[in-house]
């Protein structure tokens, strides 16, 4: 089985760097054992104006058999002819994505040491696979690699016989896809998709397949349209994992969704910025002013109120400062990506001792979330329909009361900064409001004046003369140890406010 990547250059930007990313040299060809046969890269051209990779996996049938790897295998009556007798040496398979993910490792991670600048470099590429199992047809190949940056997708189905056209076509393809994309993210892609389009795989499929699925599909596969389609046949139907990976998919779905508020924003913040080097993501920077806010007060055991799926719980358990921290989420879903995130499973267990995650809504008072030095809401408050935002102020504020509680929330004025974002548009769909400073403040300074709290407020991102900073973040303090506010309204335990 045969899979060219090339690419155009000029002197000043030589197509031959296409090398420097596959740590191939042009100069020479190179061969590297497989447990199936052995991968050949050999450079069919290598110019300043042109250079063309070539992977060549010759696959020895014998072996495939006897590692019981072969199609074929089951009880049908040619089962054992087809062991033998298959289209798996010369077709693009999954056995070609093992040896592209092995033979091109670095370039599948984005990785160069010599030239650490190429692989965030998008390049005209050019891929093409001669013979491409497609269950499917022409018009699945055109479905899953549409989507995903390329100018020109072509699938041109081969005929069962060429003398024979009345036979109609096989189910392979002749594959080329032409466009400009990174080189790290053309071969993922490939890694993916290739066994999903044979809908078939040469070896076992245990869980640790997920995560792979997970990694290669990384920015583009929880976006994608038939992310389900790919995700059942990459797994081999395999229900159990599916689902795994459909949950773990969905929940990075919402967080991309939520990226006009986070990942977008993220890296527009700095866009102004005179600097060559990488803006530093909105929501790494919240994170980090809030374990300022915390350690400033002195806090020890932490709540995380609306946790998600526990990027802050993770920093905070890197602090060996707080002693104990509770993750709080209405959904179990996210709580399970939390865990996952976090390791539980596999912590030790002083480690473990530290963290606990618990599910419950922010609306109703807790006594489990009473005595803590201090409390976190992050991006949190804006999810809630303004009548309910009493209920949380008084569960938390009111019934937990710990000593000190932040809280962070978007600045609307800060939105017309971002070009992505229609004018009148909140940040993400599920925001039910997003404040001004003035309104944030007004609110702020109700809710210390009733429960007994001092509030400052903390700029956090690149504060705008005019608009201000994308975060707004108020830190609460107990004006003294025994300070209540009950009314004659109060709430009773466990009832809603």
């Amino acid at each position: 089985m045969f899979l060219t990547v090339g690419t155009t250059g000029t002197p000043e930007k030589p197509a031959t760097d296409l090398g420097f990313l596959l740590h191939k040299h042009p100069g020479r060809s190179q061969a590297f054992s497989t447990s199936h046969g052995t991968a050949h890269v050999l450079y069919p051209e290598a110019t300043a104006e042109r250079c063309t990779a070539a992977l060549l996996l010759e696959v020895d049938p014998v072996a495939l058999v006897r590692r019981g790897q072969g199609k074929g295998r089951g009880g049908a009556p040619d089962a054992a002819l087809a062991q033998y007798v298959n289209d798996r040496p010369y077709a693009a398979s999954s056995l070609l994505a093992v040896a592209l993910g092995s033979v091109f490792r670095s370039a599948l991670q984005g990785r160069c040491t010599a030239r650490p600048e190429l692989p965030e470099q998008p390049l005209p590429l050019r891929v093409e696979i001669p013979a491409l199992p497609a269950r499917g047809g022409a018009e699945l190949v055109h479905r899953l690699f549409g989507p995903l940056g390329w100018a020109s997708v072509t699938a041109e189905p081969v005929p069962l016989d060429e003398h024979f056209p009345e036979w109609g076509d096989s189910r392979y393809v002749r594959l080329v896809l032409e466009g400009e994309l990174r080189l790290a993210d053309a071969l993922r892609q490939l890694y993916v998709l290739l066994p999903v389009l044979d809908d078939a795989k040469h070896y076992w499929v245990a869980p640790d397949e997920v995560d792979k699925l997970l990694r290669a599909g990384d920015g583009w596969l929880a976006g994608h349209p038939e992310h389900r389609l790919i995700t059942a046949r990459y797994l081999s139907r395999r229900w159990g994992l599916t689902r795994d990976a459909m949950e773990r998919l969905e929940l990075v779905r919402l967080a991309e969704a939520d990226g006009s508020e986070v990942e977008d924003i993220d890296n527009a913040v700095d866009e102004g910025q005179d600097t060559e080097e990488r803006p530093v993501p909105l929501a790494e920077r919240r994170r980090e002013a809030i374990l300022a806010a915390l350690r400033e007060a002195g806090a020890r055991r932490v709540l995380d109120l609306g946790c998600g799926q526990g990027q802050l719980v993770q920093a905070l358990l890197k602090d060996l400062a707080f002693t104990e921290i509770v993750g709080v989420d209405v959904s179990m879903k996210a709580l399970s990506v939390a865990a996952k995130r976090l390791r539980l499973d596999r912590m030790g267990e002083r480690q473990s001792s530290r963290v606990r995650l618990l599910q419950g809504s922010l609306a109703y008072t807790d006594k489990r979330l009473a005595g803590y030095d201090a409390a976190v809401l992050s991006e949190v408050i804006e999810h809630l329909d303004l009548p309910r935002l009493p209920a949380l102020e008084y569960a938390v504020f009111g019934s937990a009361r710990p000593r000190t509680v932040v809280v962070t929330t978007p600045n609307v004025e800060c939105n017309v900064r971002w070009e992505s974002l229609p004018a009148g548009h909140v940040r993400h769909r599920d925001h039910r409001f997003e404040w001004t400073r003035e309104e944030f403040r007004t609110w702020s300074a109700g809710i210390a004046e009733r429960y007994g709290y001092a509030v400052a407020y903390v700029p956090v991102g690149e504060d705008d003369p005019e608009v201000g900073p994308p975060t707004q973040m108020a830190v609460f303090t107990t004006l003294t140890a025994d300070t209540t506010a009950a009314t004659d309204t109060t709430p009773k335990e466990g009832e809603a406010a």
